[in-house]
């Protein structure tokens, strides 16, 4: 999850579990666990439902838990009764709970694993367990080789089916992280490396330097006189589990997320040339080494040589103090590291034509965002104070509409009501002089024959986010629906256009080339999601979509406070699809972005 820095800063946090982690978030983990467990021990729903509501509402405290626990205010939060009181009062003061130990103890842990499966949810992991003793990953499978799975009442063939591609979904992706985890695990390590004497210069290199939204492992490059003492301190970091290997002038180590860690050690004159081979990627690299070649030169992670031959003769090395010295040397404009991927950074090098990227302070808020209204953790009024704090200019409500039940999405009456309830935090607001507005909306569900909601009440409506959520099988019959989306009147933007989640599902099947020539044609703007689960429209189409005048949101779908932070992550993404400030709707002031969005409708 992304977490909000202080003083308006916004950092990438990890949420629960990690080590700045605020204590009501690490309580709501343990509630909502001891939820899933008591309903994998086929406990009664009702106490189910009290822990997980529970843990819904801690999240959404906008207080310390632990000063509530301490002044004995806990029974006045709503829906925690004494026993629940007794139990975070416990985990609260001593950091852990006696009751959750046993009875995460009590099931085999295999079964929690299983709840990671897309599809699988605690009453079909019990009935898998009960009837045909499914007790991990390994023997479900074999029950759905047998056609045991199948043959159960309520799953059949294609529950089995989908079950064995989530199972090979999975381990597909066994090794890989989602970017957010990467970051926050790597930036504080970072930090800890800089402030080594030892050090004269280092950084993150790999994947996670170039923005990618899945990274195997962290790269760290660092150029000392001393590599012992760094490599001393790298692999005595707290955050440290296992060290894999360690030599001379590199490391390896696993950090407690279960991410590998990778550290080199050079020499500083080697630096900015281990710097770029690291960062990568594959691709990249291997064009800057033809064009080494083709000038009678020779690159490698070393240096620069002038040289017919591989070598490391530091008599031969071009002298080049930074990265920047090193792509002028090859003729070419500095390729910032987003780009390196061998998408076209090569030609635009040549040619000296690489646009300014987006910065995400150039963010003036977001346009697709959940509260309490639908399934979002936070109020209007709190929703407010966060986005001021942070010194931005609009934040936009739009809550799902009423397919979305699941999420308790609202029909025509309610968004009605919070129309009436956004008006009057904005008069407040204006009463106080503040020029900070939230915007009215809703993301209305893309169905089979049409949307969610009539015309005329999207229409009253400042912003409107069409996303599909229930897909078809069929890929034409996805693409029609999000032409025809496009093509609404009243549609601003479609919101996270192919429906993927990282690592946990693939997009769904639709013609996206069809659906981004459709947007261009009808003004319709296209959503990066920046959820890092998501990171939807993928950076790889967003030349395409620049090239047929489509402009790109960055958006947080926030439904906590914390997501305000996926701000940056989602402009990481966008210099990755080589957005500039021009590309992205959102980096427009309030007043014109008032004016885009009625020229939106004004247009058709």
């Amino acid at each position: 999850m992304g977490e909000v820095g202080s003083h308006g800063r916004l950092a990438i946090g990890g949420g629960a579990g990690h080590p700045w982690a605020v204590d009501k978030d690490q309580v709501a983990v343990v509630l909502t666990e001891i939820g899933t467990l008591l309903e994998l021990k086929g406990e009664n729903p009702f106490k189910t439902r009290a822990y997980h509501n529970a843990a819904r509402m801690l999240e959404g405290l906008n207080e310390s838990l632990s000063r509530v626990v301490a002044e004995g205010r806990l029974g006045e939060l709503k829906g925690i009764g004494e026993a629940l009181q007794e139990k975070i009062t416990t985990l609260v003061t001593t950091g852990r709970l006696p009751y959750h130990e046993e009875l995460r103890a009590s099931v085999p842990s295999g079964l929690l694993e299983l709840l990671d499966l897309q599809g699988l949810g605690p009453k079909k992991v019990r009935k898998l367990h009960e009837e045909l003793g499914v007790d991990s990953v390994a023997t479900l499978v074999a029950a759905c080789e047998a056609g045991k799975v199948a043959a159960l009442e309520g799953f059949g063939e294609k529950s089995q089916a989908k079950i064995l591609e989530a199972i090979a979904f999975k381990a597909k992706f066994a090794s890989k992280h989602h970017l957010i985890d990467a970051l926050a695990a790597a930036e504080p390590i970072l930090e800890t490396l800089r402030g080594h004497p030892d050090v004269i210069r280092c950084s993150t290199a790999g994947s996670l330097r170039r923005w990618k939204e899945v990274i195997g492992d962290i790269d760290f490059v660092v150029s000392s006189k001393d590599p012992a003492s760094v490599l001393d301190l790298f692999t005595g970091l707290p955050e440290v589990t296992t060290v894999l290997a360690r030599g001379d002038t590199k490391a390896s180590v696993i950090l407690g997320e279960g991410l590998q860690a990778d550290l080199r050690v050079v020499a500083d004159v080697e630096y900015a040339f281990a710097l770029a081979y690291f960062t990568g990627s594959k691709e990249h690299n291997i064009v800057m080494r033809q064009r080494a070649i083709a000038r009678g030169l020779r690159l490698n992670e070393y240096g620069l040589f002038r040289s017919q031959e591989e070598t490391r003769d530091p008599a031969l090395r071009v002298d080049c103090r930074s990265e920047e010295e090193i792509f002028e040397a090859l003729g070419l404009e500095y390729v910032p590291p987003e780009l390196r991927e061998d998408h076209g950074e090569f030609a635009a090098g040549e040619k000296g034509g690489f646009p300014r990227l987006l910065e995400w302070t150039e963010l003036k808020g977001s346009l697709h965002n959940h509260s309490t209204w639908s399934d979002g953790r936070n109020s209007l009024e709190d929703i407010v104070s966060q986005a001021r704090d942070l010194g931005l200019g609009y934040w936009a409500i739009t809550d799902h509409s009423r397919a979305s039940f699941q999420a308790n999405g609202l029909d025509a009456n309610r968004v009605r009501q919070q129309l009436k309830a956004v008006a009057e935090v904005n008069r407040k607001l204006a009463d106080e002089g503040d020029d900070f507005r939230l915007l009215t909306g809703i993301e209305v569900d893309v169905l089979k024959d049409g949307l969610d909601l009539p015309d005329d009440l999207l229409a009253e409506l400042d912003v409107v986010v069409a996303s599909l959520h229930v897909p078809a099988s069929d890929e034409a019959e996805n693409t029609r629906r999000l032409i025809a989306a496009a093509r609404n009147p009243w549609v601003h933007m479609l919101g996270h256009p192919t429906g993927r989640l990282l690592l946990e599902r693939d997009p769904y099947k639709v013609d996206l080339m069809a659906v981004i020539d459709a947007c261009g044609e009808t003004g319709t703007w296209i959503e990066l999601n920046a959820s890092p689960y998501r990171l939807d429209m993928d950076w790889r189409l967003w030349p395409y979509a620049k090239s047929r005048g489509v402009k790109c949101v960055v958006n947080c779908d926030a439904h906590r406070l914390e997501h305000f932070g996926f701000l940056r992550l989602g402009a990481g993404v966008a210099r990755k699809g080589w957005l500039t400030r021009g590309d992205v709707i959102n980096t427009l002031g309030l007043e014109e972005l008032r004016v885009a969005l009625g020229r939106k409708r004004k247009g058709r």
